[in-house]
């Protein structure tokens, strides 16, 4: 239990969080006695919404890199659980706190400082989101192409587009609980399209397929590596948005055990059954001759299908899309008013939405712009798991305690309190993830340019991974030689 929360704030105000309501929580501390969420609906979220193909498609990458099927669905496995063992504890701030991991990181990065946090969320799922349209609008729009025989699918595409970018805003301005009634739609429904889909690959599966032998990344082992890696950062990057659904639990009802349980579960099944989903179609689609490496995943899956199935393609880029896209959007919208304080979460949530949709229409007509995405998501990998593994082993050390009233300092325009610091900032949080954060980069490769460390490992992009390891080993080192106030590590016991 969360048994070292400090007094709630006095400035504390009454929420209500229910289906068919727009949501009024903020970023500002939620009370507890309006906390109505529990563990199990963390698991509902990293399911429901991963159902959809721009989580699918990541398990797509291991056979397009050349692997076999064997061989890319124990990195998918491998993966999935690295990036859950990382995702768990991120849950256990939030009911704590009462408000979303970048605020709660004030704690140990100062309360100006965490807008690091919120600038890494905001952007991340901004872009999250305009990929999961853009890949929902692709499906939708060739789907509806080929079922009525039009032979250019641009316009059914940008109308597409326009659809789930209407159904991703109301989904987001209504907020927490109507997002979690979404995604227990979307288990049942597009969970079935799932295992249907099951069935009509079948045909062309062969659990022997050995892959193209025309390895990514120069070798099986290196680029069997990339793959757990791509899985494993995958799962883990949803770390940053963990706190936007857990400050809906009450600390004092619910276990950081059943917390952790429910995330990890999410992070190894919810969100790793759809990457083996997509591991088992395109070994299907390759391997059968419907499609080459170099082919786009779902035009591969259209391909495929015969025709009674593209229905539910269409769902799933549509229903599911959508989904998906919403929990990004939702995201944004909180960061968006951790950012500007004037916005209250309606607001800056319009204001997400609208950003998103623009970037999406703009990446239709010009390949630079989504070539731009993909690249900017690659490197943000590089400062999103640090600060994660930064604020992991700051919870863990400070013994879970949090002094609410003081995170929320920047966001009343105020100054002062135990997360202060040196104006806002602490210094010794924020130079040891600039270093690993540039440390990161020296390893990243991606389409723009690859780093000096990242040539000598094949172009392998190991750049979050070398960030994270560099912030484990050196934050606790740095915190030992510049010790912090007595007062953040709550009262002595």
């Amino acid at each position: 239990m969360s048994s070292d929360v400090a007094a709630e704030p006095p400035r504390s105000r009454t929420y209500e969080d229910r289906v068919g309501k727009i949501e009024q929580c903020g970023i500002d501390y939620i009370p507890e006695n309006t906390r109505k969420s529990s563990p199990r609906n963390l698991f509902t979220i990293l399911f429901g919404g991963s159902l959809t193909f721009s989580v699918i498609i990541i398990g797509w990458f291991p056979i397009s890199f050349g692997l076999g099927f064997w061989q890319a669905a124990s990195a998918v496995v491998a993966g999935s659980a690295a990036g859950a063992a990382l995702l768990a504890p991120m849950g256990l701030m939030g009911p704590r706190t009462g408000t979303n991991n970048p605020v709660s990181s004030g704690a140990f990065f100062g309360v100006a400082g965490r807008l690091i946090g919120s600038l890494l969320e905001a952007t991340a799922s901004l872009a999250f989101a305009a990929l999961s349209i853009w890949t929902g609008g692709d499906a939708l729009g060739g789907a509806l192409a080929a079922f009525f025989g039009i032979e250019d699918a641009t316009v059914p595409r940008l109308a597409a587009y326009a659809v789930l970018s209407v159904i991703v805003t109301v989904m987001s301005v209504l907020g927490h609980a109507n997002m979690v009634a979404a995604q227990r739609f979307m288990i049942p429904t597009a969970g079935l399209c799932l295992v249907a889909g099951i069935f009509v690959y079948a045909p062309d599966f062969n659990p022997s397929y050995s892959g193209t032998g025309a390895y990514a990344f120069g070798s099986a082992a290196a680029t069997w590596v990339v793959s757990a890696l791509i899985c494993a950062s995958t799962v883990a990057s949803y770390g940053a948005y963990a706190g936007d659904w857990t400050r809906h639990i009450s600390g004092k009802l619910h276990t950081d055990g059943s917390i952790m349980r429910s995330l990890l579960l999410g992070g190894v099944f919810g969100m790793g059954g759809p990457f083996m989903w997509g591991t088992f179609t395109a070994a299907a689609v390759i391997g059968g001759g419907h499609a080459t490496t170099d082919t786009p995943y779902v035009l591969g899956l259209v391909n495929a299908a015969p025709l009674w199935f593209v229905p539910a393609l269409i769902y799933l880029g549509l229903a599911a899309g959508t989904a998906q896209a919403v929990i990004n959007t939702y995201g944004t919208g909180l960061d968006t008013s951790a950012i500007i304080p004037r916005l209250n979460r309606v607001q800056a949530t319009l204001v997400a939405c609208g950003l998103a949709t623009v970037l999406v229409y703009i990446g239709h007509f010009s390949a630079a712009v989504a070539d731009a995405v993909s690249v900017f998501l690659q490197l943000l990998a590089c400062f999103s798991i640090p600060w994660i593994v930064m604020v992991a082993i700051g919870h863990r050390r400070r013994r879970g305690f949090y002094e609410p009233d003081a995170l929320q300092v920047f966001n009343r325009g105020e100054r002062g309190g135990i997360y202060w610091f040196w104006h806002g900032f602490n210094v010794c949080g924020m130079t040891v993830w600039i270093i690993a954060a540039g440390s990161g980069l020296l390893f990243a490769s991606n389409a723009w340019y690859v780093g000096p460390g990242a040539a000598l490992v094949g172009k392998a992009d190991l750049g979050f991974l070398v960030a994270g390891v560099i912030a484990a080993v050196l934050y606790p080192l740095a915190i030992k030689i510049f010790p912090e106030p007595d007062e953040v590590y709550g009262p002595s016991t």
